[in-house]
């Protein structure tokens, strides 16, 4: 019982920590005159994820590369499997191929490349971190000056610097909003991790599924309440785009930034099936976008079937 509240406090603190460091950020950086395209990329694209980031580092830290791991792959196939369905079983999207084939096709890049490295090295050590890092800052920098001519993409970035809006007015309130915001996130991440090892331990299962189940499920609630806001506004670009920006910020920027901080062990129980998951969600849900240019009910009926099947397998294992 004492688990589950620790759970439940740090998850809800993690939600509150990250939307006051991401409206704090995106505040500052209005003061200071950068763009919208500019906050859409980064501030709040990165924003959103620093719930798993938090999570990730302290579970690394703790020696817990089930939790570290298993959150963000996790995330990244809840993010599609759940998240988004659930949203398109509310409200059915039309999408703009050209707004995010891109971005789409690099999450499936990404995917591949870090099953690739998983399997390979058997780990995430400080180089391959850097590696990761540095592409996700390459990735910015280059979208940033294309998307500069404008265009859908563009469009849709800008947009998404709006999602958080009303912001601090004054640089002291975005400040304290940023400094609370952090404090919060800390504080969240160690209650949620500190209580899903002791519930790991007590149900008798292992750390990973933990983390690719509940802790990833949690972490990735911001994203679910800021899919769904723009789904119901009518922007469905920015849905769309901020599920898919979401898991590419997980890949390169969470475990980047967490293997440069504390090197992580592959866990032995993370399998084919869980990498095959991770790379054909995302292969999934681009050809639905792609063929088809909308998100049916249909569609999210299967991902959603997916993903409970998923789940299944996880508690079946």
């Amino acid at each position: 019982m004492e688990a589950a509240i620790q759970i439940i406090a740090g998850l809800a603190l993690l939600a509150l920590g990250g939307e006051g460091v991401v409206r704090g950020a995106v505040g500052i950086a209005r003061r200071l005159g950068l763009s919208e395209l500019l906050i859409g990329l980064t501030l709040v694209g990165f924003g959103t994820s620093t719930p798993e980031l938090m999570t990730s580092v302290d579970a690394a830290l703790r020696g817990s590369p089930g939790i570290a791991i298993g959150n963000v792959l996790g995330s990244n196939i809840g993010n599609i499997l759940l998240i988004l369905a659930i949203v398109v079983l509310i409200r059915p999207l039309t999408v703009n191929p050209a707004a995010i084939s891109r971005d789409g096709a690099l999450v499936i890049a990404a995917s591949i490349a870090l099953t690739a490295i998983a399997l390979f090295f058997g780990e995430l050590s400080r180089w391959i971190g850097a590696l990761l890092v540095t592409s996700l800052l390459v990735y910015l920098l280059t979208v940033w000056r294309m998307e500069r001519k404008g265009g859908a993409a563009a469009i849709m970035h800008e947009a998404e610097g709006h999602t958080h809006d009303p912001v601090p007015q004054k640089v002291w309130q975005s400040a304290l909003f940023v400094l609370g915001g952090l404090g919060l996130l800390i504080w969240g991440a160690d209650l949620l991790v500190g209580g899903a090892i002791v519930m790991a331990r007590l149900a008798g299962i292992s750390e990973t599924v933990i983390g690719l189940t509940i802790v990833a499920i949690g972490t990735s609630l911001p994203e679910l309440v800021a899919t769904l806001a723009a789904a119901l506004k009518g922007r469905a670009d920015v849905a769309f785009g901020n599920i898919v920006g979401s898991n590419l910020y997980n890949i390169l920027g969470i475990l980047g930034v967490t293997a440069l901080i504390q090197p992580i062990a592959i866990p032995g129980d993370i399998g084919w099936v869980d990498w095959s998951v991770l790379i054909g969600s995302a292969c999934l849900l681009m050809a639905f976008a792609v063929t088809g240019k909308r998100l049916t009910r249909s569609e999210g009926a299967v991902l959603l079937l997916g993903y409970c099947a998923y789940v299944a397998f996880l508690i079946a294992r």
